[in-house]
């Protein structure tokens, strides 16, 4: 998928750019797999904003998609690549030979017209879905379980992707998008290949009104705004606060170590992103 970009006609054109979607097949997505959604705006069920800068964005529906691929032994075809406003990556339709019909997160050069299978006899193809353990070293993966049937938490957005680098006691030892290296239960879940739309992430919005149109509100910096508003505000001209930088609520935005000691992800994390 390209980028395309405009004459600068208008200063908002100037530096926008946007996907050329030449692999996007389909215009409407599959009645039966959407739904509507409603906006949470930040908020809580209380009501109470627990996201800040979020709000108002365009109306979109949301994609049922299939992340679990617990539809064994059975042959897919790629029906359509189609655009799911929900996520970053594309989104690939499947069609099962028992005639059941399901949302993937589509992979790097996947093609309409593919067959697909997930389960011990899948092969080694972009798009299939096996266990770690019948996956080669140095494989690249997508779409990855932290625990067996509980369905893809890893590498999911467009462009990422993690290596198996090897197997100990029953656990492959994974390079995450982040460089971080961890175990991960052999018996997950994962999908051959990388997730596509490479060039999502070289898009430039250009003007504030396409981030109104995600849902993101303006960010304004604390020490601007006034005493009654935010911890930092207030002051005689220009300060910095005085004290180590805080939400409105008080709590740390910066080195607040938010993993828990005890949770039984950290003990497998063998080396982290940051050195």
């Amino acid at each position: 998928m390209g980028i395309r970009r405009f004459k600068p006609s208008t200063p908002s054109l100037r530096n926008m750019t946007v996907l050329t979607f030449d692999e996007i097949t389909v215009d409407k997505p599959l009645k039966s797999l959407t739904k509507g959604k409603k906006a949470g705006c930040g908020r809580s069920r209380s009501g109470f904003i627990t996201t800040r800068h979020k709000g108002g964005g365009h109306k979109r529906k949301l994609r049922a998609i299939d992340f679990k691929r617990d539809k064994f032994d059975i042959d897919a075809k790629v029906v359509s690549i189609e655009y799911d406003p929900n996520r970053s990556a594309n989104i690939a339709l499947l069609s099962y030979a028992d005639g059941e019909k399901r949302y993937i997160v589509a992979p790097d050069n996947l093609e309409v017209g593919s067959i697909l299978r997930s389960g011990d006899s899948a092969k080694i193809e972009i798009g299939n879905a096996k266990k770690l353990k019948d996956i080669p070293v140095g494989t690249i993966v997508h779409n990855i379980e932290m625990t067996p049937g509980n369905g893809a938490q890893i590498a999911r957005s467009a462009g990422s992707f993690a290596q198996i680098s090897g197997f100990e006691n029953g656990k492959a030892i994974m390079k995450m998008p982040s460089g971080e290296l961890r175990y991960i239960n052999e018996n997950c879940l994962a999908t051959i290949g990388q997730v596509g739309n490479l060039d999502y992430a070289k898009v430039h919005l250009g003007k504030a009104g396409k981030s109104r149109y995600k849902g993101i509100r303006p960010t304004v910096r604390g020490t601007t705004m006034n005493p009654v508003d935010h911890p930092h505000g207030g002051g005689e001209g220009k300060n910095k606060g005085g004290r180590h930088p805080v939400s409105p609520w008080g709590q740390p935005t910066k080195g607040f170590k938010t993993r828990h000691k005890k949770k039984p992800s950290t003990s497998q994390i063998l080396r982290r992103r940051k050195k």
